[in-house]
């Protein structure tokens, strides 16, 4: 499966028995797939059917689609004027003029009274209202489409980032483990002088209890098992990324982990050298999650 980005954007057009039909669709993040509509009026009927294919598509996203339903000029129903209620408001407006000095009244504003302009709506048989339904529907699933081809364009981007970030992952746990600061050898050179300067200054120390000491503090610094779970979480991403669909969560939840990792390390090291390796981890991981959010 391909992976997505949670941002795109798509439209489609069509006709039905002289109606023209119109989607417009974008997505962005979001933790669900939550969908937002904008339907024209007489169409709410619609909202169910919409909303359970957007998510029976995607998994996640937020999303808004606008439909925009245009009637042929044929089916278009004439308005009716109900001509003797706007004589009585002209003539109620003409007498309000004279003596009382008020604007003149306009003929769009004596319309756009409640009661003067009745717009009728059309009639349509079951059959025809269906073959519209259905057609609507069509179109929303041709823009559905095309909104996932943008959002696998662009979620193939950033799986080629998402790899990039974990082969530096890779690189600088391996370099972690490689670093010479952790060889038995220099372990037990710095350990050695770092006791010695301690029994230099003072002569009442038990030298052999301070090197238990020093043993200790030695074993709780080794970072093998931060560098194992390293590994282990570099090789479950790419196993993620390979097989694509909507990981989004996962990575995230290994994002996460990497973090943690990443700071114990810190915190763990003894040596500049892991230290500033570790710092460098952690910029890294952040990139890498902030580029997980934007994934499905």
């Amino acid at each position: 499966m391909n992976l997505q980005s949670m941002t795109g954007f798509a439209r489609s057009a069509a006709e039905s028995d002289g109606t023209s039909i119109a989607w417009e669709v974008k997505s962005v993040n979001g933790k669900s797939a939550e969908v937002r509509l904008r339907l024209p009026q007489g169409f709410d009927r619609l909202e169910t059917a919409v909303r359970q294919t957007v998510q029976k598509r995607f998994a996640r996203g937020n999303f808004q689609a606008t439909l925009t339903v245009g009637r042929a000029a044929a089916r278009q129903v004439q308005p009716v004027v109900n001509e003797a209620f706007l004589k009585d408001l002209a003539g109620l407006a003409k007498r309000l003029q004279e003596q009382f000095g008020t604007e003149p009244a306009s003929a769009d504003g004596l319309l756009s009274l409640r009661g003067v302009l009745d717009i009728p709506e059309a009639m349509e048989t079951e059959e025809e209202r269906a073959a519209l339904d259905a057609a609507i529907l069509s179109a929303l699933e041709a823009a559905l489409a095309g909104l996932e081809q943008a959002r696998q364009g662009e979620g193939a981007a950033l799986g080629a980032l998402l790899s990039g970030h974990i082969d530096t992952i890779e690189v600088l746990t391996l370099k972690a483990e490689a670093d010479p600061s952790r060889e038995p050898a220099a372990i037990r050179e710095r350990m050695t002088e770092q006791v010695r300067l301690l029994m230099d200054a003072s002569a009442n120390l038990d030298a052999v209890r301070l090197h238990q000491e020093a043993a200790f503090l030695a074993t709780k610094a080794d970072i093998r098992e931060e560098i194992d779970r390293l590994k282990t979480h570099v090789a479950s991403a790419r196993t993620l990324l390979k097989g694509g669909g909507a990981i989004g969560r996962k990575l995230d939840f290994l994002a996460q982990e990497f973090n943690r990792e990443s700071n114990t390390l810190c915190s763990k090291s003894n040596a500049a050298a892991v230290t500033a390796i570790g710092l460098e981890l952690k910029a890294v991981v952040d990139q890498f999650r902030e580029q997980v959010q934007n994934l499905e």
